[in-house]
């Protein structure tokens, strides 16, 4: 079963830059999207960036032109580098995988988050 382990976060000055990183153990072997969501106190958990299983790219509004989000196949691993970031890109990040099964439904696949915090 893929497992998924993101790392990266940490405490940054507003205008920093982080990059998060998510690995999946386990052979992902079906068609699949990947995306990074957030949840901030109090907030609910939102998208931030995907990646579908095309490749094609999609951004929130909100950190468009300041995040970019990769994958590196050979590695099982996908990427969310944030740059110029605002104490409002502080929270919770969780990595996110939907497989296809097919006839079997999508495996939804959550990671265990990793915090970070933007100071002003």
């Amino acid at each position: 079963q893929v497992q998924l382990a993101e790392s990266g976060g940490g405490v940054v000055q507003a205008g920093g830059s982080l990059r998060l990183s998510c690995t999946a153990s386990g052979s992902i072997i079906n068609r699949y999207s990947m995306a990074w969501y957030r949840q901030a106190p109090g907030k609910q958990r939102g998208l931030v960036a995907d990646v579908a299983y095309s490749g094609s790219t999609h951004y929130a509004d909100s950190v468009a032109g300041r995040f970019t989000i990769s994958r590196d196949t050979s590695k099982k691993t996908i990427y969310l580098q944030m740059a110029n970031l605002m104490p409002e890109d502080s929270g919770t990040y969780y990595c996110y995988v939907e497989v296809d099964r097919g006839v079997l439904g999508p495996q939804m696949i959550w990671g265990q988050g990793t915090q970070v915090t933007v100071s002003s």
